[in-house]
């Protein structure tokens, strides 16, 4: 493992004294940045000195070392009671939760923590207890749920603003490897990444970042007021990379692997959304910056029937290594997820 986290176990005096020292230097560390719990320092990979004076928050924060979920923290999307899959949200048990995208449906059991690392499972598995509700859904057509099973994962706790940052890797599959967020009328995309796709003419899907934010209000139901597609210039699937999303009330600043890739203002969202939405008839004053509320974070794989749907177990399988073929299973792989707030 190579996560980027400093131990000081013997040297607190030290490093106390270090900080006085650096008291009247420009970029201090702060004090609280130290952790109570494990006295760790660690901060954005794009701000290794913490100019941004930073407080990591624990409670949305996840090393996954574990051995078990930590369901304080987790909502894990369709465990199992009496064989079956089942959906409720343990704070929002009045409220529907999705089962997923179909043809692809969400069970509690398509996850594991191994080597401090969450893996989420896509399954090709025609012999689940699958849902028998063929809804049409905000976007596509209506389709069955079969064969393919999904992991989803809610964090239970929100926040508004901060840097989130996660180290994954995708699935090498024609699946989508999600990471995300949902608020109240609000949605925060900050990637959906398909790995593996087996069409030709898709081929561009495999280095492409796709991350929006999407407006749930009326008029807009759900379509972007702002979003991006753009080459990463490598595959998403082929090794782990460090996903930055600086976050505030005046915009989004995008990270990759440490470096800015991208940015947006709030006013610029507002832009694009006037420029995109002409079919629809949006106010005068509308601010298409909806990214203002609290969020929790998803994280989960679906299938994008617009791309394409794997009819096999060897269609999805067709990417992984060949020791791998037969399990019908492929997987996204997340090492961390950390989010910090600032300290003021």
């Amino acid at each position: 493992m190579n996560k980027i986290i400093t131990f000081y176990p013997y040297f607190i005096l030290f490093s106390f004294g270090l900080l006085l020292s650096c008291a009247n230097q420009k970029n201090p560390i702060p004090l609280d940045s130290f952790t109570d719990k494990n006295k760790i320092v660690v901060f954005p990979v794009s701000d290794p000195k913490n100019i941004g004076r930073w407080k990591l928050n624990q409670e949305i924060s996840d090393e996954f070392e574990s051995s078990v979920m930590d369901e304080n923290k987790w909502y894990i999307v369709g465990k199992f009671k009496n064989g079956k899959p089942f959906y409720k949200h343990p704070d929002k048990p009045n409220k529907k939760v999705w089962k997923g995208r179909a043809p692809s449906q969400f069970s509690g059991r398509n996850y594991r923590l191994s080597n401090g690392k969450l893996i989420l499972e896509t399954r090709w598995e025609p012999d689940f207890p699958f849902s028998d509700e063929i809804k049409k859904p905000v976007f596509g057509d209506p389709l069955p749920y079969q064969n393919i099973t999904t992991a989803c994962i809610i964090g239970r706790r929100e926040f508004k603003y901060g840097y989130i940052e996660i180290k994954s890797k995708a699935a090498d599959a024609p699946i989508s490897s999600a990471f995300w967020s949902m608020g109240e009328k609000l949605e925060f995309d900050f990637f959906e990444l398909y790995g593996g796709t087996n069409k030709p003419d898709k081929i561009h899907l495999d280095s492409q970042l796709w991350w929006s934010i999407r407006d749930w209000k009326k008029p807009i139901t759900g379509k972007p007021t702002y979003t991006e597609r753009k080459d990463v210039g490598f595959r998403v699937a082929d090794d782990f990379h460090v996903w930055g999303i600086e976050w505030d009330e005046k915009g989004i600043k995008y990270y990759i692997d440490g470096k800015l890739f991208s940015e947006v203002i709030s006013d610029e969202v507002t832009k694009w959304a006037k420029e995109n939405r002409k079919k629809v008839k949006l106010p005068e004053d509308y601010n298409g910056y909806v990214a203002t509320k609290p969020i929790s974070l998803w994280l989960d794989q679906e299938t994008f029937p617009w791309h394409d749907i794997p009819k096999t177990k060897e269609e999805l399988e067709a990417k992984s290594p060949d020791n791998e073929k037969e399990d019908g299973i492929v997987d996204f792989e997340i090492e961390y997820i950390r989010v910090w707030q600032k300290t003021n």
